[in-house]
């Protein structure tokens, strides 16, 4: 859907659109979702995303619509018509059709280790029949644009890779649109910088994506234009696939297409289509004994941390960059899965609670307990392994629970498939719900039986991805293969199943996580200097914190194995900390990668954010970091931390003040 804007129709994620198994209800989502961009004058979307991921450490594996490239071949016919309808000869695009992109250029979800922005080290026989199989549907339906991967093949990068950009993308599957970079991704190629690189245009990029380097590139690309380095030939060519672009959405000539009708956006029937799409991309796991659909007349208790949280079931990439940041009252038409169940609930004659902590004063008949991962974009949700991490109590909650005869069900919201064997066990029911977007109604239209007995929906959602048995990945061991997916005519129990996870959680974290609730995770450890004392206190649960104290000047310190945060380092990025100052003494400096910048926060409470780019400016070096982080302070200091992490803020933020 059209994210970034309040009020808009927010759809599934494609993982769960995969699920749904609809192409045509993919091309619907396309034809709503071009109607709304084109409503608020953009000519051009960057979708759809054809990454067929394998490795679900990925971050961005809930972009992909399956595994299976088969399935993620019809989606980019149907999505790319809808959004740009059939192409006519020698006719612009409707005004209510915007350009499609097919993206990203090549194999970004095969990357070793599902690493974001990696290298996928496979054989072009591979790369053909696993990664590249959306690409000709998607060009023979017309897509106007192609935007490179950031990643890599075989140690190539794809911004700088003639062979896929021009030799088989423009020549053998015979793309005629143009191609677009990523986010300052020619600034990756060796020997470029986001400034100056002419390898990108020469290998066949025609337009790159310079958000906040463009006048340095243009000037540099301008004087290696003068002066040879990009032959006249490869100019001309980028220039007429960009005017080939522009005059098929009719903005070349005296009287340009007018894309510009607001009124349409989050209209009751592009809801109602996310609605539809939400219920078909729910996939049912287990359903023991039939509790699920509730019954008409049920006591009913809702809980858990998604159960109220727009942006827990919206996801990344939903108003803010990595989501974290929206809330109901950016969707007025939108309901939580919560609410929307109470509701149903009700009009079948029930009663429901909705309880944030799962504590209730009447006992329910039935749980309903609303979990999952928090939102994430790109490389902030790339992974150490593929168990989820319960970070909020909910594996004891579903114990508690179920230890006091109720029924539960879990309604589990990820971007990807995670090792979930004890939540499976806990649970009397175990709903797979993605990130089902803003209309919490097609939840409920599933879960909940109307005063007839039966749900307005049935459970028709099959995995698109493999449902892991433990947490290795690549998945190894299915518990659920792609294509499971029960119905209400299902009878089979399922489980108990595999609690064990295979690896050892605590042994890896991630890279950009320094401390988390109070706690250094490992490989990191945390370190003091003479005259500081540490204790664990309570500062929004308990013991979630620790408290720093400063008999005398020194530090502490996050150290561990050196690695590589250079991805990190863009403008976008920044280290984030939470706590409480609770006694100044001074200025606090804080060294990262082996740069100090000075602070001054307030008393009392205290998120402090301080952009990537400001240590660089210092002479932080990225390149191989064993320190992360070090905070540095006079006697009388008392710092209480809880968090510690890098974190996309989507926005400019200033340095500190020098």
């Amino acid at each position: 859907g059209h994210s970034n804007v309040p009020g808009a129709t927010i759809f599934p994620h494609n993982i769960g659109l995969g699920a749904a198994h609809d192409p045509a209800l993919i091309q619907r989502i396309g034809e709503v979702t071009a109607i709304e961009v084109a409503a608020s004058g953009i000519d051009w979307t960057f979708a759809p995303t054809l990454a067929v991921p394998q490795d679900l450490r990925w971050g961005r594996s809930y972009e992909g619509y399956a595994a299976d490239p088969a399935l993620v071949a019809s989606y980019a016919k149907a999505m790319t018509i809808g959004l740009q309808g059939p192409l006519v000869a020698g006719k612009p695009l409707a005004a209510d059709r915007v350009a499609a992109t097919a993206k990203h250029y090549l194999a970004d979800g095969g990357t070793d280790g599902g690493k974001d922005q990696g290298d996928t080290l496979v054989s072009e026989r591979e790369l053909v029949a696993k990664h590249a199989q959306g690409y000709p549907p998607a060009i023979n339906a017309g897509a106007l644009t192609v935007m490179a991967s950031f990643s890599s093949w075989n140690g190539a990068k794809n911004h700088g890779n003639q062979s896929l950009l021009t030799d088989v993308l423009k020549g053998r599957m015979g793309f005629e649109g143009l191609v677009v970079g990523d986010w300052n991704g020619h600034g990756q190629i060796p020997g470029c910088t986001v400034t100056d690189c002419p390898k990108t245009f020469t290998a066949g990029l025609d337009l790159a994506m310079a958000p906040n380097s463009w006048k340095g590139l243009y000037e540099a690309t301008l004087r290696e234009a003068r002066d040879g380095t990009l032959p006249m030939a490869r100019i001309d060519d980028a220039v007429a696939r960009i005017l080939r672009v522009k005059a098929k959405l009719g903005l070349l000539g005296a009287h340009p297409v007018d894309r510009g009708n607001p009124s349409v956006v989050g209209s009751d029937a592009h809801l109602a289509v996310a609605r539809e799409a939400a219920a078909k991309s729910l996939v049912l796991l287990k359903n023991n004994g039939g509790v699920l659909p509730l019954k008409p007349g049920t006591k009913v208790l809702i809980t858990g941390p998604g159960a109220d949280n727009m942006a827990m079931q919206a996801g990344g990439w939903t108003i803010t960059w990595q989501g974290t940041d929206t809330t109901a009252a950016d969707f007025p038409k939108g309901h939580t899965i919560g609410r929307a169940i109470a509701a149903a609930v009700k009009d079948a004659g029930g009663s429901a609670a909705l309880s944030a902590d799962g504590s209730f004063t009447d006992t329910p008949d039935v749980a309903v307990v609303v979990y999952g991962e928090q939102p994430y974009a790109e490389f902030q949700g790339d992974m150490p392994n593929i168990a989820f991490r319960d970070h909020a109590g909910e594996t004891a909650m579903l114990a508690k629970l179920k230890a006091q005869g109720i029924k539960v069900v879990s309604v589990f919201l990820s971007g990807r498939p995670l090792f979930t064997g004890p939540e499976i066990n806990a649970s009397d029911a175990f709903v797979a719900a993605w990130l089902p977007g803003t209309q919490g109604e097609g939840v409920a239209d599933v879960l909940v039986a109307r005063k007839d007995g039966k749900p307005a929906r049935g459970f028709t959602g099959k995995l698109s991805f493999p449902w892991p048995a433990d947490a290795v990945s690549p998945v190894k061991t299915p518990l659920f293969a792609a294509g499971y997916g029960l119905t209400y005519a299902s009878k089979a129990a399922v489980g108990p199943v595999n609690e064990d996870p295979k690896v050892d959680l605590v042994a890896s974290a991630s890279e950009g996580v320094y401390f988390a609730l109070g706690k250094v995770p490992s490989p990191w450890h945390l370190s003091l200097d003479p005259g500081i004392a540490a204790r664990a206190v309570d500062l929004g649960a308990q013991e979630d914190a620790q408290a720093f104290v400063w008999s005398e000047a020194g530090a502490i310190g996050i150290d561990g194995p050196p690695v590589d945060l250079l991805r990190q380092l863009d403008e976008e990025f920044a280290l984030k900390l939470e706590g409480k100052l609770d006694a100044a003494a001074g200025p606090i400096a804080v060294t990262m990668a082996g740069a100090t910048l000075k602070i001054t926060p307030p008393a009392g409470p205290m998120t402090v954010r301080i952009p990537l780019r400001c240590f660089l400016e210092a002479g932080a070096n990225f390149k191989a970091v064993g320190t992360p982080l070090r905070i540095a302070g006079e006697k009388g200091l008392v710092l209480t931390l809880r968090g510690a992490s890098i974190e996309g803020v989507g926005q400019t933020i200033a340095c500190p003040a020098k």
